[in-house]
């Protein structure tokens, strides 16, 4: 996982982020099984308190303000599978985490190709849609849940420059500070912000008011948002696919000198490779080598490193670009993720508006084979399955694994209702943030590392047997 974030790739937890941010709502813990009864009026998420509201029949989206809440009498049954789903994604998170490095099959893929630690991150991003179609289910005041969407995203935004921007330096050097010449810019929080804010808009804006009685009817009443998702995806191939990358040059401090230069001969169109992609060119041209991860996901890879996938020694033939800085949040790549997003979104929006287990289940699997057939077939014609650069092949793959696990996960708990195997899966569900906070991030082990006698290698890890 410290291929991503230093020391995580979920931040795919990050869907955490924002939630804690929304102190309640429900984001975050306050969304519902919510039902669409349209004949007995509509039990909704309060968009900022998180409680249920009740709308009258006939309200329209948006457009009429909620009465008083629902009497104790009234059940209103949390949707536990999202926080199971979230509660499975944190604890995979921590497994890549700290046994990627011992186990390659489970650790990122180097470049192109996906293992289970590539399919934390897009499962974070289906998390956010999901839970947003819920929080957005009613918007009486668009204005206001746009200005508190920005807020929301820009707070998440600084968390993830000041967790991931590298203030924090390691378990070991117990300093902290950063410069701000080379401060990371993007990462595992802002991406989560890009897509959480543009779905956000998305669906505050551009949903319908269409009645919906099939797939068919739901389907129209988000096209606005599905051709917001289709433009998305064709912008970012047109930059892939379709933008000059020409040779560029960078410096890295060595051991024993002070800056060593590097000549990444490129001059090609549509290059998918480590060295002259559009993705990792973009972010250089905008902001800067500089301020990019300087620990590249494809180091392990078989041109770069003699123990590959593992990280290790150059190669002696090892191209020039195998130690250029490279992030895999970065600006288009984040694009795409937006996408991911979007389609949790649309995952959502079919709780809102068909009541039945088996007909919500139904309307979840075939887009979800649907999804991975498309994707196997674009990776077997050449567009590969790419975890750093976001393909559009992984964004299907990976979408349409979340949609499979999140059907298998509501049958299990919401609706044949066995929680007792999952309990420890939700709580770490409801407690996201503070998990990856404190563990991912490396919070938590700074805190422990930083009290010791003598020396800092006499801490309190070695008082109770875990070594520093």
């Amino acid at each position: 996982m410290g291929d991503v974030v230093g020391n995580a790739d979920a931040g795919e937890a990050a869907a955490a982020g924002w939630r804690a941010g929304r102190k309640g709502a429900a984001a975050m813990g306050g969304y519902e099984l919510v039902r669409s009864d349209y004949a007995a009026g509509h039990v909704m998420v309060d968009l900022e308190a998180g409680h249920g509201c009740v709308f009258p029949k006939g309200a329209a989206a948006g457009g009429l303000a909620p009465s008083a809440p629902p009497s104790p009498a009234t059940p209103r049954q949390r949707l536990v599978s999202l926080d199971v789903f979230r509660g499975i994604t944190v604890l995979l998170m921590i497994l890549v985490d700290d046994a990627g490095a011992f186990l390659p099959a489970i650790n990122h893929s180097p470049w192109d190709g996906v293992t289970i630690a590539d399919f934390v991150m897009p499962f974070f991003l289906f998390i956010v849609g999901v839970a947003l179609a819920l929080a957005y289910k009613r918007v009486p005041d668009r204005l206001e849940a746009t200005r508190k969407a920005i807020l929301r995203a820009l707070k998440l935004f600084c968390v993830g420059l000041v967790l991931q921007g590298g203030f924090f330096h390691g378990v070991h050097s117990l300093t902290f500070g950063i410069d701000i010449q080379k401060i990371r810019l993007m990462g595992i929080l802002q991406r989560i912000a890009i897509a959480y804010l543009v779905t956000a808009l998305c669906e505050i804006w551009l949903k319908g008011d269409d009645d919906v009685d099939s797939g068919i009817d739901l389907l129209k009443r988000n096209r606005y948002q599905l051709f917001i998702g289709l433009i998305v995806a064709i912008t970012y191939m047109a930059f892939l696919y379709g933008t000059y990358v020409p040779d560029w040059e960078y410096q890295i401090s060595v051991p024993g000198s002070m800056e060593k230069s590097f000549f990444v001969k490129c001059g090609v169109r549509g290059d998918t490779g480590p060295g002259c992609n559009a993705v990792a060119m973009i972010d250089r041209k905008i902001l800067g080598i500089q301020h990019l991860y300087g620990r590249p996901v494809y180091a392990r890879s078989k041109q770069c490193s003699i123990n590959s996938p593992q990280n290790g020694p150059l190669r002696p033939d090892a191209p020039s670009w195998c130690q250029a800085p490279f992030d895999p949040e970065g600006l288009l790549s984040s694009v795409m993720a937006i996408v991911t997003c979007l389609i949790g979104l649309q995952y959502g929006h079919v709780i809102v508006h068909f009541q039945k287990h088996k007909e919500r289940i139904m309307k979840w699997l075939i887009p979800s084979f649907s999804m991975l057939i498309l994707a196997f077939s674009m990776d077997f014609f050449g567009m590969h399955m790419n975890k750093p650069l976001y393909t559009v092949s992984y964004t299907l793959a990976t979408a349409g694994a979340a949609g499979l696990l999140f059907a298998g996960i509501y049958t299990l708990v919401d609706m044949y209702g066995h929680r007792r195997p999952t309990v420890a899966m939700e709580w770490i569900g409801t407690h996201a943030l503070m998990i990856y906070v404190l563990i991912a991030c490396n919070i938590l082990p700074i805190f422990i590392h930083g009290f010791y006698w003598g020396q800092p290698k006499n801490n309190l890890l070695k008082f109770i047997g875990v070594g520093a």
